[in-house]
């Protein structure tokens, strides 16, 4: 697949201009999310979370494309769940949202 049509809407995230962010923060907040998941501990959390995804695309529980994730519970285990509902919960408030 052609590069330029798979990722032609990277970094153009609409919500940055209707949090009226300015192109200089913008600029700032991609450079830290860069060098924040860059990190150890994010590419820990990212391969185990991929892993956990591979384990269930071979035993049935998901496939490629049906909108689940694997997310973290508040246990330190993993569970499936719908990438909506996964995706939605950033800790609004400070607080954790885990399952």
């Amino acid at each position: 697949m052609d590069k330029s049509k798979r990722n032609r809407n990277a970094n153009k995230n609409p919500s940055y201009k209707a949090r009226g962010m300015s192109e200089e923060s913008i600029r700032k907040k991609r450079q830290y999310d860069k060098a924040y998941h860059a990190t150890a501990e994010r590419k820990k959390y990212r391969a185990e979370l991929n892993k956990k995804n591979r384990e269930n695309h071979k035993a049935g529980k998901s496939k490629v494309g049906d909108g689940k994730d694997v997310s973290h519970t508040k246990k330190k285990g993993t569970t499936l769940e719908s990438q909506k509902r996964n995706r939605a919960r950033n800790g609004a408030g400070g607080k954790s949202t885990k399952k």
